[in-house]
């Protein structure tokens, strides 16, 4: 009886961490594929990865925060130019401590770093505020950013 209860629980927490989304790394889906902005190629910046998955269900990586963030902010461009072929259901951030893959909206951004990306500037994406406070004192930093926080402005600003 004990062995079938303990059966039941392990293939009860398999079935719910098999639907969970987060936990893994984001998966380079095309190894020949580059960021739809910069045009660099993914797979160079394994690290860096970031996802928009689409009301669709088709997935475009980005080669970093920045880049994800132009595409979010100026969808209606995007789409035009063919590079979303739906609009924006989720966006997902990898931390960059241990590489799990996140809900952007859930995340913190360091902005600010002496750690740049693969295209300048960047923001560093914490599943944590604390480990983003961490990796402030060793990577210095001027502030810790929000989802909510991620602005136009700031976006231009990083691309200059």
């Amino acid at each position: 009886m004990l062995k079938k209860i303990i059966a039941g629980m392990l293939i009860c927490i398999g079935l719910l961490s098999a639907q969970e989304p987060f936990g893994g790394k984001i998966i380079l889906l095309d190894q020949n594929a580059t960021d739809p902005v910069y045009i660099l190629p993914l797979k160079k910046y394994n690290k860096w990865l970031c996802e928009a998955e689409l009301k669709n269900k088709k997935k475009v990586q980005f080669v970093s925060v920045k880049s994800m963030m132009q595409v979010a902010e100026h969808e209606a461009y995007f789409k035009k130019h063919g590079v979303l072929s739906a609009s924006i259901d989720k966006l997902y951030v990898q931390d960059f401590n241990t590489g799990r893959k996140i809900d952007a909206k859930k995340a913190f951004y360091v902005f600010g770093s002496r750690i740049v990306g693969p295209h300048g500037d960047d923001l560093i994406p914490f599943e944590s505020e604390s480990n983003a406070r961490l990796f402030m004192m060793k990577n210095g930093g001027t502030k810790i950013l929000p989802y909510a926080k991620l602005t136009k402005g700031l976006i231009r600003y990083l691309d200059m």
